[in-house]
């Protein structure tokens, strides 16, 4: 949705000292009561495929995806959509590593965590893991990636990590990849292998 895209940026640019009449009057016109707030593009991407494979229109609920570049902008993101801000719900997925910077800006507005899921080290490695090696590999083959994944897997740094932790290296090696896989992987998972994370996410918006 055009417009839904244009209140993402406007709450990006609101975010880094722009004003805040243009994300307040969109929210009132598309009938914003959600704010998802994930790290990156490939969050958004991964998350949109899911909704679709289910049938699901996030923006038509009311519901915006907001990739916040980097989990340190997160008391940021709360303070201007939570409740002192635009008044919207706020949900959201996190590496484990950075669920410290989520708990602090939620309990700095007073918003509570219950939409909020961690993966166990990021959102790649929770999707390998659902899928596993085997048919990660066969995917990134599909996509015509097979010869970089094993032009990478011979790189000196990478002869000693295990075939799980190479993917994980290589779904971030290239600009624009992580959010290209984020929705290949996600369209392969059978729906009882969902990583918990994602499927606790959509089943709460």
């Amino acid at each position: 949705m055009a417009d839904m895209q244009a209140f993402r940026e406007a709450v990006t640019a609101w975010a880094a000292g722009g004003p805040g009449g243009p994300p307040r009057e969109l929210a009132g016109r598309l009938g914003v009561r959600t704010a998802v707030l994930v790290e990156g593009p490939s969050d958004v991407a991964a998350v949109g495929a899911l909704a679709a494979r289910r049938g699901r229109d996030l923006a038509a609920e009311g519901t915006c995806l907001l990739a916040m570049g980097g989990a340190m902008s997160v008391g940021r993101f709360t303070a201007l959509l939570g409740p002192h801000g635009l008044g919207l719900r706020l949900a959201g997925l996190c590496d484990e590593a950075e669920w410290g910077y989520y708990a602090r800006g939620l309990e700095r507005v007073g918003a509570g965590a219950d939409g909020f899921f961690v993966c166990a080290a990021d959102l790649e490695d929770e999707l390998i893991r659902a899928l596993g090696v085997a048919r990660v590999t066969e995917l990134v083959g599909a996509e015509g990636d097979l010869r970089a994944l094993e032009t990478f897997r011979h790189q000196p740094a990478q002869r000693g990590r295990t075939a799980h932790q190479q993917l994980r290296r290589f779904l971030g090696t290239k600009k624009g990849r992580k959010i290209h896989y984020g929705r290949v992987l996600v369209e392969a998972l059978e729906p009882a292998r969902t990583p918990a994370p994602l499927d606790g996410l959509l089943a709460g918006l």
